[in-house]
């Protein structure tokens, strides 16, 4: 994984930033590879994952809509923006229901579907303002490396 990981030629540190940024990874990823794989310290792991999964957010919650319009043009990103819509509705509930708290519970937990990038999307998608959408987001995203690094200590511990 590591040989993996560094052939990207990014230092440990821009590389836990990167991962938490992709929505697949997301900080999920980037703490335990982060401490467990690429060898950096806790504080360090912790707070840049903060940061990289904190600086999608205005770009999705802005360029969404005008992207998926323009790309909409094809019938194949048509269909691609549909399913992405209806998939994230299909997860809107707790959003829905309860906005930004609900919001910072579902980027929070950190579960499969879940995150910032799913969360950023149901929000935009849900015409949310910008500011309870980022400080809902901005703390999930603190409540999840809560959770994660706890989780990553305890598994490393048990290593």
């Amino acid at each position: 994984m590591y040989n993996f990981l560094s052939s990207f030629n990014l230092s440990p540190k821009a590389m836990i930033v990167f991962l938490s940024t992709l929505p697949v990874t997301e900080l999920r990823a980037s703490i335990p590879i982060g401490i467990l794989i690429l060898g950096q310290g806790v504080k360090v792991t912790f707070f840049l994952s903060i940061i990289g999964n904190i600086l999608p957010v205005a770009p999705i919650y802005f360029l969404l809509e005008p992207v998926s319009r323009f790309f909409s043009r094809t019938p194949r990103m048509q269909r691609f923006f549909e399913w992405l819509f209806a998939r994230a509705k299909k997860r809107a509930g707790l959003i829905e229901r309860y906005e930004a708290i609900g919001l910072m519970l579902f980027v929070g937990i950190p579960f499969p579907g879940t995150g910032v990038w799913t969360g950023c999307l149901i929000a935009s998608l849900l015409r949310m303002r910008f500011l309870p959408t980022f400080l809902a987001a901005s703390a999930g995203v603190i409540i999840a490396a809560v959770i994660v690094t706890t989780l990553t200590l305890l598994g490393k511990a048990n290593l």
